[in-house]
């Protein structure tokens, strides 16, 4: 891995371990140049209770590795939550910078009431 890589997984392991203290549900995301995924964990970390990415079939029409197809994944994940049956939740960006897409996937879902 490179030292760009370290420098996340770094940041993102002290963040989780704060959230597990807390025992709060995790909405995590993880991003690549082309796609951006998101997931709702249990506290403990082990069961996926939502998860909605770029690589959804009603998100894959259009580009996928933009603030307007972020924002779409926020939409859905809040969705997806509510209907698991979950509304709060401490967001988890898995290192990366709260800028860009992982920003608009974020205010994407708490539009759609996700509470963070």
């Amino acid at each position: 891995m490179n030292e760009k890589t370290v420098s996340r997984l770094r940041r993102a392991r002290k963040s989780r371990a704060r959230m597990k203290a807390a025992e709060a549900v995790r909405l995590t995301v993880h991003r690549t140049p082309r796609h951006i995924y998101a997931q709702v964990l249990n506290a403990a970390g082990d069961k996926v209770l939502a998860a909605a990415s770029t690589l959804d079939k009603s998100l894959r029409d259009g580009a996928t590795g933009n603030q307007a197809a972020a924002a779409e994944v926020g939409k859905l994940i809040a969705q997806r939550a509510k209907d698991a049956g979950v509304t709060q939740v401490a967001f988890d960006r898995s290192g990366f910078r709260y800028h860009g897409r992982v920003k608009s996937l974020a205010e994407a879902a708490r539009e759609n009431g996700l509470e963070f």
